[in-house]
């Protein structure tokens, strides 16, 4: 064997080593990394689960597996196995990627139930996500919601403060819901995620939810303790857009 034959298996041989301690080295990085992250298992859904499927069910049907993350990104009670559940049943819709909490299920007949203000009703507005200040709105949320609508002469278009603050009790998962426009003869359709929110309210507010949810379009403003809204503010339109 001659010497440059040597030479060249002696430079794969290297090259072979370095290539796996660099492997090595990744997957060590991707390790420490996780385990920095105080790394937990979790049960999540991998297709959909209709309500009043049990767990058991769901598993057996290959709706669920299980993932690692890191704590920080698991949701509070979100279940390992399904052993506390195995027999109960999904008390509402769960969506592909939704982790499996113990919430979610229960006896098969039971419902759950809001956490509705004494004095109040319940009222769900379905929102597009920009709406809803991207997602960012919760269950336990303060929010102002704003109205625009057709409120002057020649089909004039104002948005005003609808109601300057309500709380949200319930959140629903987005969904991609189809929305078909036609402008000057063109028809275009559009997916655009859209979820629910579940509002407390009086009777009042819930009539001027759903009037604006039916006459115009509403979006959410997400409140802080030191949030400031001024409902005898008179509103934007056209013409004092710039003032």
């Amino acid at each position: 064997m001659g010497r440059r034959t040597l030479l060249l298996i002696a430079a794969l041989v290297v090259a072979a080593l370095g290539t796996t301690m660099v492997f090595l080295y990744v997957n060590g990085v991707n390790d420490r990394a996780l385990a920095d992250q105080n790394p937990v298992e979790i049960l999540v859904a991998t297709a959909p689960i209709d309500i009043g499927t049990t767990a058991r069910d769901a598993q057996s049907a290959g709706a669920l597996e299980k993932r690692t993350i890191s704590r920080a990104s698991a949701a509070d009670g979100a279940l390992s196995d399904i052993t506390p559940i195995a027999d109960q049943v999904a008390l509402g819709p769960i969506f592909v990627g939704e982790q499996i909490i113990e919430a979610k299920f229960g006896e098969p007949g039971s419902s759950s139930s809001l956490p509705i203000p004494e004095g109040k009703l319940a009222v769900s507005v379905q929102l597009a996500d920009p709406a809803r200040v991207a997602g960012f709105v919760a269950p336990g949320s303060d929010v102002a919601i704003f109205l625009t609508i057709e409120g002057g002469g020649a089909g004039e278009e104002i948005t005003r403060v609808l109601l300057p603050k309500v709380q949200v009790i319930a959140t629903g998962a987005s969904t991609v819901v189809s929305t078909t426009t036609t402008t000057e003869g063109e028809t275009q359709t559009e997916e655009l995620p859209k979820a629910l929110l579940t509002l407390a309210v009086s009777q009042s507010e819930a009539q001027k939810v759903v009037f604006g949810s039916q006459h115009g379009q509403m979006y959410f403003g997400l409140l802080t303790e030191n949030s400031e809204v001024d409902k005898s503010d008179t509103g934007v339109t056209a013409e004092n857009l710039f003032d």
